[in-house]
C-alpha cells in the first residue's frame, strides 16, 4: 500500500482548517492542524510531515517568520503558503525563504488539491531502474551536469549538491533540452503540473536558487522566451 501524504495545516481560522481538512481527507491524505505559528513549529519539530500548508497572518508569529524558522531547521520540508496576502512582493519573499508554492485566498479547492498533488506525487522519480531496496538508479547527464534521480542531487564536477524536489524537476526538464530555450509556460506545466498565475515569479525564483547552488552561468535567461541549460 502506498504511504498516504501526511499534511500539517497551520491556520488560525477553524472554518478554513475544517474546509481544507475535509477535502484532503476525502482525497486520501492524513491531516493534522496547528492554530498558531508556534504550535506549527512545535509539531514540525516533533514529527515528520510530507507537506505543510501555512497561513501568513496569525495572531502570534508572522507566517513569514514561521516559514523562515521552519526551513532553517528542516531545509527539505515542502511548504505551500496559503494566504490572503496577494501582492507579488510577498509571494517572491516566501518563495525565496523556501516555500515550494503560494496560493492566495479566496482559492479554488480544485486548484489547492492540484498543487498538493504536485508536491506529493513523487515525480522526482518517475522513471529509471529500481534497486531491491527501492532506490532508483537513474543518472541523467547533460553537458557538465549529472543528475542522480534517486538522491535528488546534481553534480557539475565539484561534488553532489542536494536539491529540493521542484529544483530537481526544473533542472531535469532543462537538462532534457540542453542547449535549447525552454519557455516558462512549458516549465510551469511540466514541473508544477498546472497553469500557474502568469504574473508569478515562481520559475524565476527556482532558477535563482539553482544558480546560487550550482553556478550563475549554468542556466541562461533567453529574453522573451524562457531558460536554457548551457551545454559545456
Amino acid at each position: 500500500m502506498p504511504h498516504p501524504g501526511r499534511i500539517l495545516i497551520v491556520d488560525d481560522e477553524p472554518k478554513i482548517c475544517s474546509f481544507i481538512g475535509r477535502a484532503l481527507a476525502a482525497a486520501g491524505y492524513v491531516t493534522e492542524f496547528a492554530d498558531s505559528g508556534a504550535e506549527g513549529l512545535r509539531r514540525v519539530g516533533q514529527s515528520r510531515y510530507d507537506l505543510v500548508i501555512l497561513d501568513l497572518v496569525m495572531p502570534d508569529l508572522d507566517g513569514r517568520q514561521v516559514l523562515g524558522q521552519l526551513i532553517a531547521a528542516h531545509p527539505d520540508q515542502a511548504v505551500i503558503v496559503l494566504s490572503c496576502v496577494a501582492d507579488v512582493a510577498a509571494k517572491v519573499d516566501c518563495l525565496e525563504r523556501g516555500a515550494q508554492d503560494y496560493l492566495t485566498k479566496p482559492f479554488s479547492l480544485a486548484e489547492l488539491l492540484a498543487r498538493v498533488r504536485v508536491q506529493l506525487r513523487g515525480e522526482a522519480h518517475p522513471r529509471g531502474d529500481t534497486h531491491a531496496n527501492g532506490s532508483h538508479a537513474e543518472v541523467i547527464r547533460a553537458g557538465d551536469v549529472t543528475l542522480d534521480v534517486g538522491r535528488l542531487v546534481a553534480d557539475i564536477g565539484n561534488g553532489p549538491v542536494p536539491l529540493t524536489r521542484l529544483e530537481f524537476l526544473l533542472l531535469r526538464e532543462l537538462a532534457e533540452h540542453v542547449g535549447q530555450s525552454v519557455p516558462k509556460g512549458k516549465l510551469l506545466a511540466t514541473v508544477w503540473g498546472y497553469d500557474f498565475d502568469p504574473g508569478s515569479n515562481v520559475v524565476d525564483v527556482c532558477v535563482r536558487r539553482l544558480r546560487s547552488k550550482l553556478g550563475f552561468d549554468l542556466i541562461k535567461t533567453v529574453r522573451g522566451e524562457g531558460y536554457q541549460l548551457v551545454a559545456r
